[in-house]
């Protein structure tokens, strides 16, 4: 009796420097600030080459990002683990929220709830996720994200509180 074994897999990915793209944060509107990622012109964050995020484009109060999930996202149970489900839902949501803030306010998560309602595989085809901004005041906003599959099936949804705050920018 022989046992064969698969070759072993293996990723290698890049980034750049993320504290380039942090040093323009307060300095441009949210907006402005991911419009310019989505451009080119300034490098997208490590975590999009972590994950291998495909794509994301950004409007006022709204961001969808793209992945095609492979099997480097697998859980032992052989689907995509929920830590990805919930970083890209995580991801649309604040991102949503940061198109609506002026230069020199910055925001961060203060909660992410989520509801996984299908599995996601390979076979599940392009992930889309969209980020909505629900409500913002002065100090907290509350956004949306839904993750479909490439059949527009809603694989998970969630909701996110933010609190805005505003940042020391150096002149």
């Amino acid at each position: 009796m022989t046992q064969t074994q698969d070759p072993a897999r293996s990723r290698t990915f890049s980034w750049s420097d993320p504290m380039a793209g942090a040093a323009h944060v307060g300095r441009r509107s949210g907006l402005e600030l991911l419009r310019a990622m989505v451009a080119g012109e300034l490098a997208a964050p490590p975590i999009m080459h972590l994950i291998d995020m495909a794509r994301m484009e950004a409007d006022e109060g709204r961001v969808a990002v793209e992945l095609v999930p492979q099997e480097f996202h697998y859980n032992p149970l052989g689907t995509v683990h929920g830590g990805v489900i919930s970083t890209l839902l995580d991801t649309a949501a604040g991102c949503a929220v940061h198109t609506t803030l002026p230069a020199g306010v910055g925001y961060t998560s203060l909660d992410l709830n989520v509801k996984f309602l299908r599995p996601v595989t390979v076979a599940s085809g392009m992930l889309r996720c969209e980020g909505t901004v629900l409500q913002r005041g002065r100090r907290t906003a509350l956004a949306e994200a839904r993750l479909t599959d490439a059949r527009d099936r809603l694989i998970a949804h969630a909701t996110s509180s933010c609190l805005l705050f505003p940042l020391d920018t150096p002149a």
